[in-house]
């Protein structure tokens, strides 16, 4: 499994949780906070996915000569 579907995935479950806390707490109906908390992080996380490639499609990768991380380049 690819390191960009491993952080996708885990995203997506804490996002899934948080999301029907927050529904929860607002609504107080524990079946509203489960249809928002269901669906909005799903659709969240096709936009996290789509965002990530983008973003690493956008700039090119080069380390960084203090500490060698692979990063991206600012241009």
């Amino acid at each position: 499994m690819s390191r960009t579907l491993q952080k996708t995935c885990t995203y997506s479950l804490m996002h899934l949780t948080v999301a029907i806390i927050v529904a929860y707490a607002l609504t107080g109906d524990w079946r509203v906070a489960l249809a928002v908390g269901l669906v909005e992080p799903i659709v969240q996380t096709f936009a996290f996915a789509l965002h990530e490639r983008a973003w690493s499609r956008s700039l090119p990768a080069v380390r960084s000569p203090a500490c060698g991380h692979l990063g991206r380049a600012v241009t």
